[in-house]
């Protein structure tokens, strides 16, 4: 068969294919995409991380003379060494309750991606046919 203007009409098959074509071209372009646009957030990613590193240690460095200060102060009262011991135990029951803290946070995960496990059941569903 031909169309009004005299080319041949496409089998089921070329358009199939073409079909097949554009849709792969489509996903290319849009994983392309997605890589450009990943690529770009990661390299500010890498220079926020950077900065928050470079915070974080001058943090470090601050929270080292503040407790050097509070050794100061308590040597006012009481013996250097004291101040030292004092400040010392302070440190290791802020440790031990930021440990305890960070133990029940773990506790309540729940080790798999439960959401995503669904959303993947129901569009392997959804493309069998058997949608719920």
């Amino acid at each position: 068969m031909t169309t009004p203007n005299g080319t041949p009409e496409r089998t089921i098959g070329q358009l199939v294919a073409d079909a097949t074509h554009d849709v792969s071209t489509i996903v290319r372009s849009e994983i392309a995409l997605a890589k450009a646009e990943v690529t770009a957030d990661a390299k500010k990613a890498g220079a926020g991380a950077g900065m928050l590193a470079g915070a974080a240690f001058v943090g470090v460095l601050g929270l080292i003379f503040l407790f050097h200060t509070v050794v100061a102060v308590i040597d006012i009262w009481l013996p250097e060494w004291a101040g030292y011991l004092i400040t010392t135990a302070l440190l290791f029951v802020i440790a031990g309750i930021l440990a305890l803290i960070g133990r029940a946070q773990l506790k309540k995960m729940r080790g798999k991606p439960e959401q995503t496990i669904r959303n993947a059941e129901q569009t392997i569903d959804a493309l069998k046919g058997n949608g719920h």
